[in-house]
């Protein structure tokens, strides 16, 4: 890895997390070595605030948004435009920033992997929770840096990432893994997050219905959909989960039955979501909006429509998801209504007859009119562009199933008046390695638009 990261990771100490209800002292980062049971509980926590500062506090979900067709930068931020108009610099700060947060992650998780099993004072169960959380983490972290930076087995990309397993006490430059390697790696983690995460605990403390969750959507990328159903089916059969009624409690409230894996903030912990997208006049920056276009293409009737609003002075729509005063809200990573659309998909593209129903789950739950069948995957890409807008991953579904150059070969932009934005290198389905990473790596390369 970079350099710059593992100086970041040594010398910078966590932030309080509030996973625990621990002071802030109780958070140590990954430098710090683990020598009895408090010393893990303290790492797990700082675990968690890794997750939860940078990563999972805007920023990986800003760039699954505005590179796609539900969101566009409006404002002045020139690293969003780069992502928005698909014109991304290997300087790009906000790529930067993502890359450096992803990796914090890993080596925090990697100090936990490799401290936990000699805590002598730690009971077998506290052990195998904090490795089963680190294991998680270091999976998630995996996934989302190779789906930015590496690319998917058989749709696109032709290299992976750096893999490092150990924990970082001095500059180590990695090369970067096959992709092959990459997700063999985040699949074995998955396993073991699986084999030893509780059952119990969720949604703010990872479990195994978490690990069924991302195992479930770790196989619908790679098309093993008999895998992808069969973790679906057991976390919706999973009793503590199910779809509220009103989808817009999933949001005003915290960690509703909706919610699988569910990212804490509050007036200590405060995210940064809200400030991006919420005009100026209620105190945010309305750096980003939903497009016009996507917006108007969802249906009055679905209760969906009701989280955005309209802003009179810049004229356009934001989403109001994520509103709370304080910058409180909680952020979600996973939550039921995706395993549905996940099993959807898998069925329909298995040829099984009732895929329609968990789709229509969905639908109906949005207060919209059942579908008699399933015509073509757009109809699951489409329910899942609404459903989960303005959580990260609509870009990544574009290019999981290669409409990516289709889709966004002309997306209209505020900040691109001139023509509509055009993906047209299918190389810029990936994002590019940070140049500090370039810089001081020397084992690494970077991906062929950006050289």
């Amino acid at each position: 890895m970079k350099k710059i990261i593992y100086i970041l990771l040594i010398s910078s100490f966590a932030y309080a997390c509030n996973v625990f209800d621990v002071e802030p002292e109780a958070a140590i980062s990954d430098g710090v070595a683990i020598s009895n049971a408090g010393a893990l509980t303290a790492a797990v926590n700082g675990l968690y605030d890794r997750l939860q500062t940078g990563y999972y506090n805007g920023k990986s979900f800003f760039l699954g948004d505005v590179s796609s067709d539900i969101s566009q930068s409006v404002g002045t931020w020139d690293f969003y435009r780069e992502m928005d108009t698909y014109a991304i610099s290997p300087d790009n700060n906000e790529v930067r920033d993502l890359f450096s947060f992803i990796y914090q992650v890993v080596n925090q998780a990697n100090n936990i992997i490799a401290g936990a099993p000699n805590v002598a004072d730690a009971t077998q169960a506290q052990k195998d929770r904090a490795l089963g959380e680190a294991h998680f983490a270091r999976a998630l972290a995996f996934f989302d840096a190779a789906l930015i930076w590496g690319g998917i087995p058989g749709v696109y990309g032709n290299q992976g990432i750096s893999l490092p397993l150990e924990p970082a006490r001095q500059a180590v430059e990695l090369p970067r893994a096959s992709l092959q390697e990459t997700y063999a790696q985040i699949g074995t983690d998955l396993q073991q997050a699986l084999n030893l995460l509780p059952d119990t605990g969720g949604p703010a403390r990872l479990t195994k219905a978490a690990a069924r969750a991302l195992l479930a959507r770790y196989h619908l990328y790679l098309k093993n959909y008999e895998q992808a159903e069969n973790f679906a089916t057991q976390v919706i059969s999973d009793t503590k989960f199910q779809l509220v009624a009103d989808y817009t409690t999933i949001f005003s409230s915290k960690n509703t039955a909706e919610s699988i894996f569910e990212m804490q903030f509050d007036n200590t912990d405060q995210s940064t979501v809200r400030f991006w997208y919420v005009p100026g006049a209620i105190g945010g920056r309305g750096e980003l909006a939903a497009h016009e276009e996507f917006y108007n293409a969802i249906s009055d009737t679905d209760d969906r429509k009701k989280l955005y609003a309209f802003d009179n002075v810049a004229r356009f729509f934001y989403p109001t998801k994520y509103i709370k005063a304080g910058n409180i809200d909680n952020v979600h990573v996973l939550r039921i209504a995706e395993m549905y659309l996940i099993r959807a998909e898998a069925k329909f593209l298995t040829g099984k007859g009732d895929a329609v129903n968990d789709l229509n789950a969905v639908r109906t739950r949005a207060k919209l009119p059942p579908l008699d069948a399933i015509n073509n995957i757009d109809d699951i890409l489409n329910e899942r562009k609404v459903e989960f807008a303005f959580e990260g991953q609509r870009w990544f579904d574009l290019v999981r199933t290669g409409k990516a150059l289709q889709v966004l070969a002309s997306v209209p932009r505020k900040n691109s008046p001139g023509a509509p934005a055009a993906l047209t290198d299918a190389r810029r389905q990936i994002f590019p390695i940070p140049s500090v990473e370039i810089n001081s790596n020397r084992n690494t390369t970077q991906n062929d638009a950006y050289r």
